[in-house]
């Protein structure tokens, strides 16, 4: 089926402009404009390499923005918008699921924060989205991402590429790989607090990077956005993701960084993700927020040298070592912020 028959099913007419946005890393998309109507929509193919079930995904963005609506969120939601035959996805010839997206006017997003006060703005969005979701009994959320936050299976299956990795890459990686064991116990007490039910489950955006926020030309925040890896979890990993993705100074892809730690920027999206969630939180919640935020930033790093140590072969690369330069960013990271937490 060509993309001009996808669209036609989800406006019904070929009177329309399409062009490719290319933020995203997962899926495909297109800024799609109806020139009938005058409006204009997000046309997206999900990669379902990452995705292998869409309608988990549209199903838990229904149930989210049901109780974002119920709970009288005060900023713009992202709707799902049905085809002419009434449904939320259309599947081409070969069997991938398109779905079409409301579209905000007038919005720009950000690849990393401008400003500490657009940071501090963006924290505090989250905060008041994860707030407005978790009011109640937990909602029938299924998990698009299997295993996605099984810390003991991270873990596992570095110890896997290590064993059988080919030996010029364990050697390049030598000194990556001696840091990275010294540290192989840091996540052993968020696995155990999710074992014996130490900490809360609640619904988690899992994605809560920068761009995932949409802004006025003001830098004011107007929507959350991207509602796929939504799950049931700890939210302790947003909060962790927050800092590994905010406070960083430099590209992940800088291998040779020194000093990339903001520490300005952690106290703001500390203070920001508190905003709404400080009464919410449990004391072990509370209380383990500077250790999530090393264990995050630590599992990042896991996750790329693991694919190194595999020969690349999950995350996209542009030359070979460039999981490598990732996880050496990642470390120099993770030593900023444990240097900081032990100056505190």
């Amino acid at each position: 089926m060509e993309l001009n028959d996808i669209v036609i099913q989800f406006i019904g007419t070929d009177n329309y402009d399409l062009s490719p946005i290319n933020d995203g890393l997962i899926n495909t998309t297109y800024l799609l404009e109806d020139k009938d109507q005058h409006k204009k929509f997000i046309l997206q193919k999900i990669n379902q390499h990452v995705f292998k079930q869409p309608e988990i995904i549209v199903n838990n963005h229904l149930i989210i923005n049901e109780l974002l609506r119920s709970n009288h969120y005060q900023f713009q939601m992202i709707e799902p918008i049905p085809s002419r035959s009434h449904t939320l996805l259309v599947n081409d010839a070969n069997g991938g699921s398109w779905r079409m997206l409301s579209f905000v006017e007038n919005s720009i997003t950000f690849l990393t924060a401008p400003s500490l006060q657009t940071a501090f703005e963006a924290a505090k969005t989250f905060s008041y989205f994860l707030n407005t979701i978790n009011t109640g009994k937990l909602p029938a959320i299924e998990d698009t991402l299997p295993n996605f936050l099984n810390f003991e299976k991270r873990v596992a299956d570095y110890r896997d590429s290590l064993k059988n990795a080919a030996p010029h890459l364990r050697e390049s990686a030598k000194a990556e790989i001696e840091i990275t064991n010294q540290f192989l116990s840091l996540p052993d007490q968020w696995i155990e607090m999710e074992k014996s039910n130490q900490i809360p489950k609640r619904i988690i955006h899992a994605d809560v990077k920068i761009s995932n926020i949409l802004f006025d030309q003001n830098h004011h925040p107007l929507a959350v956005i991207d509602l796929d890896t939504i799950m049931i979890s700890t939210i302790l990993y947003d909060f962790g993701t927050m800092i590994q993705s905010y406070t960083n100074t430099t590209s992940e892809d800088d291998g040779n960084a020194k000093n990339n730690f903001n520490a300005e920027m952690y106290k703001v999206v500390k203070e920001g993700f508190l905003f709404y969630l400080k009464e919410k939180l449990t004391p072990e919640e509370s209380g383990h927020l500077d250790y999530a935020a090393q264990v995050a930033i630590y599992i990042q790093e896991l996750r790329f040298l693991t694919d190194y140590l595999n020969g690349s072969i999950y995350y996209s690369t542009k030359y070979p070592e460039h999981n490598l330069d990732r996880t050496r960013n990642q470390l120099e990271l993770l030593k900023g912020l444990r240097e900081y937490l032990e100056n505190e």
